[in-house]
């Protein structure tokens, strides 16, 4: 019997999932890799966050998006779930949008983060 977890989540690009990751500073694995769960159950994932517990934390594709797949008895990590969630969430948003605004030929002029936690993004895009 798996005791793997699946989270839903809006993340659909593989690309800022992984800068997400690094700039939160979690050490993570590209894949297809194989996520340790209880008693050696595994489960295939595009990205593989391994624990000190040997119980591993990962985001794989269901078709639509990437789901965060755990055994969450097993949770690890400085922050809670639901933390860890708003955090990865927050930063793929950000380098998603710095992405298609990039691929508009829109520049980042201003990034500010808020006392709140929030991120200020101003952008800028010159014609001639």
């Amino acid at each position: 019997m798996s005791h793997f977890s699946n989270i839903k989540t809006q993340i659909r690009n593989l690309s800022s999932l992984k800068d997400a990751l690094k700039d939160l500073g979690v050490d993570w694995k590209s894949g297809p890799r194989e996520v340790r769960g209880y008693q050696g159950n595994t489960q295939t994932a595009e990205v593989v966050i391994e624990q000190d517990n040997n119980y591993d934390i990962g985001f794989s594709w269901n078709g639509k998006e990437y789901e965060l797949v755990a055994d969450l008895q097993y949770w690890q990590q400085a922050w809670s779930v639901d933390g860890f969630l708003n955090r990865v969430t927050q930063r793929y948003a950000l380098h998603t949008v710095m992405r298609e605004t990039a691929n508009q030929g829109f520049q980042v002029a201003e990034q500010q983060k808020n006392q709140d936690g929030s991120i200020r993004l101003v952008v800028q895009r010159w014609s001639a």
